[in-house]
């Protein structure tokens, strides 16, 4: 048996005999909009403005309707200005353009051994234009769950004053039959969905629990104190195994002498202070089965540029960049990370989000 005596050890070890983990609803997190917008005074939108989505907005919104083709910016234009100057919502746009004039490889192989190739029924370029509603925490926050209900209920003189004049509404409003359904608005269909913007990971972002915010409630610099909602995730040290609960059930002070999660984590504080000195905005944290490193912190991974395109964060860039794998090695050929201090960085290093607190939790 070893004797701990660093604090993250002594902090791992009475972590490690506390109870069993449990993880917190995304519901729990508050979001920013709290204040009912029938507060405020309606403003007066730019005529021209499309209000378009952005990666901080959301992250749940409600999809009021879509818009295709011919006169579709126009009609979503429009029927977000009333939606933020008559009704007080806040309303966006979200556009994506589709390419139905190519011809994509078919299923199989054609008689001289060739690839299919495939056309479209229709070949056209097409853009889409989806109107989206609100800032909401979760799918069934109470305060999105009442805004569905209510834009269910309305009828837009966008939508009905002869407004509507893009493809997909008018196949919309026939498909629905709402041209004989009386009573029912042209909204009735919207439903709650997350913001297409947000990376892949986003929903599935670890929330820690009571446990893993005792390992690291001695760490200087941990990355729970990351004022951002991103950082890049520079290195990765993973221990043998998981500590075993019951192999230190008989004394606080003390950790198997096989486990290397301790050296692991040891490891992470090393290099974050050595990041820390040589200027990096580094952060570490530790967890049941591996401890990081992380460097940065920004609340948007890619910004939106003017043409519509997204970029990755300057920041973000950088940091990859600069903490990555040498250019010059890989122009030739050779994949090999970084190296500071005698300890080896992750050959791709990647933002991720930074892990949340338990809900009314202070760190």
């Amino acid at each position: 048996m070893v004797t701990c005596r660093s604090p993250f050890r002594r902090a791992a070890t009475a972590a490690l005999a506390a109870v069993a983990m449990t993880f917190v609803p995304s519901s729990a997190f508050a979001q920013s909009g709290w204040l009912p917008t029938s507060w405020f005074t309606p403003t007066q939108a730019d005529p021209k403005a499309m209000f378009p989505l952005a990666e901080q907005d959301g992250p749940w919104l409600v999809l009021a309707t879509t818009f295709r083709g011919e006169g579709a910016r126009d009609d979503a234009r429009r029927l977000v200005q009333e939606l933020r100057t008559k009704h007080a919502l806040k309303a966006y746009t979200h556009e994506k353009s589709f390419d139905y004039t190519g011809s994509p490889q078919g299923l199989g192989l054609n008689p001289d051994g060739s690839a299919k190739k495939m056309r479209y029924a229709n070949s056209e370029q097409v853009v889409e234009v989806a109107v989206l509603i609100g800032d909401f925490a979760s799918f069934d926050d109470p305060r999105g769950q009442k805004l569905l209900a209510r834009v269910k209920q309305l009828h837009p003189e966008a939508l009905t004053a002869g407004g509507g004049r893009s493809q997909s509404f008018a196949d919309f409003r026939r498909m629905v039959g709402l041209d004989r359904a009386a009573g029912k608005g042209p909204l009735h269909l919207a439903f709650v969905i997350p913001n297409p913007l947000l990376p892949e990971d986003y929903f599935a972002r670890q929330r820690v629990d009571r446990f893993v915010v005792d390992m690291n409630a001695d760490v200087t610099h941990s990355l729970l104190d990351c004022p951002g909602a991103y950082s890049v995730r520079v290195a990765t040290f993973t221990g043998a195994g998981t500590f075993d609960q019951k192999a230190i059930e008989s004394s606080e002070e003390t950790l198997p002498n096989d486990s290397r999660l301790v050296e692991a984590a040891e490891q992470a504080h090393r290099l974050t202070e050595t990041l820390r000195r040589a200027g990096w905005q580094a952060w570490e944290f530790h967890d049941r089965e591996s401890s990081i490193v992380c460097v940065g912190t920004f609340d948007e991974v890619r910004i939106r540029q003017p043409d519509g395109s997204t970029t990755l964060h300057p920041e973000a860039a950088r940091i990859i960049r600069e903490l990555g794998p040498d250019p010059a090695r890989l122009a030739a050929g050779s994949v090999l990370p970084r190296s500071i201090d005698g300890i080896l960085l992750d050959v791709s290093p990647k933002p991720i989000g930074v892990p949340r607190l338990p809900a009314n939790q202070k760190f």
